[in-house]
């Protein structure tokens, strides 16, 4: 698929987008891929024999949770050990830039984005560093120190990783909250992501029809590519500090 509009960091229609006072974005990924955190998907993102659709859900937890934390323990080594790279940063700094509205939605679970610096996050499918009792609902930061077995709660309940499992809907506060920025905003940022899964695949068009400029970050074409503004078909840690830079 060709890119579907020409491409220029001196477009003046860009250039007023990305002064605008009211910007969402939706990341994926793709960003976090920048920064060495294997997908888990594709000929790479196997774990030992499991795909990761066999060890993130509830059924599997419950069957075995000392073979999913295992999974979630070696997840936590590799994005520890990973550092934010120059577009999260970019998009923390858009942020601290003001004046105006910076919203920033990702899919990720790695925390990279806070990292960076950037605030309120929306997390729709949960952080991979926090835990979750299965009984009485009690949140926590997870113990690095623990390196086997099943972390148990202050009331005696198991504790699960606070992500979304496949088979679980989103948060539903934070999903209204994402769909409200996103009808409202004037411009929409799709970052590292194949905007495919829903609901999340939803925001971006759901900008564009209320009349918010889309600008898509990604290394290959997705299927929104032909309803963008602007294409940018190259990494986020390529193009997100030019945009900021060319904004500013």
């Amino acid at each position: 698929m060709p890119p579907a509009k020409a491409l220029s960091l001196d477009d003046p229609r860009l250039r007023q987008a990305l002064t605008s006072r009211s910007v969402v974005c939706l990341t994926g990924a793709g960003i976090s891929a920048e920064s060495g955190i294997p997908t888990f998907r594709g000929p790479d993102g196997l774990w030992k024999r499991f795909r990761p659709e066999e060890l993130a859900n509830f059924d599997a937890f419950l069957a075995n949770p000392e073979l999913v934390w295992e999974w979630y323990r070696y997840r936590r080594d590799k994005i520890g050990s990973a550092q934010p790279n120059a577009g999260h940063r970019a998009l923390a700094a858009w942020q601290d830039r003001g004046p105006g509205e910076f919203h920033l939605i990702t899919q990720n679970v790695d925390g990279l984005h806070q990292r960076a610096g950037s605030r309120d996050v929306i997390e729709l499918h949960g952080n991979i560093w926090n835990d979750r009792c299965l009984e009485c609902g009690r949140m926590q930061e997870s113990d690095s120190s623990e390196v086997a077995g099943v972390p148990q709660c202050e009331c005696g309940g198991k504790m699960r990783p606070d992500v979304v499992w496949f088979g679980e809907f989103l948060p539903e506060a934070k999903l209204e909250k994402s769909f409200d920025l996103a009808a409202a905003c004037e411009v929409f940022l799709l970052v590292g992501t194949s905007a495919v899964v829903q609901p999340a695949a939803g925001l971006p068009v759901l900008a564009k029809r209320n009349g918010a400029c889309l600008i898509e970050v990604n290394p290959e074409p997705t299927p929104l590519s032909d309803r963008a503004d602007f294409n940018f078909f190259a990494p986020a840690g390529e193009v997100l500090p030019r945009l900021l830079e060319a904004g500013s």
